[in-house]
């Protein structure tokens, strides 16, 4: 195996974006560093589910909903046969 390969595996110290921190090793910065998140796990609507809402903007989703009414996709007028 030749030398030098792989990258320098070391811990560093990860800081949350509400203060915590855990460490962790990572190849990232040099040994000792602290990686401060902008995003993450629980402040990201991706991971919390957040409070999105569907809204029609210039009658696009009732455009949609008119169009796809018969493929089952909801909010058609037809019922479930």
């Amino acid at each position: 195996m030749k030398p030098d390969l792989h990258p320098n595996y070391h811990s560093i110290t990860v800081k949350m974006t509400d203060g915590s921190e855990f460490t962790t090793r990572s190849t990232w910065g040099k040994k000792g560093d602290v990686l401060h998140l902008d995003i993450d796990p629980k402040s990201h609507p991706a991971w919390t589910g957040g409070h999105q809402q569907l809204l029609d903007r210039g009658g696009r989703l009732s455009r949609f909903q008119k169009k796809f009414a018969g493929l089952g996709f909801g909010g058609g007028d037809k019922k479930d046969k």
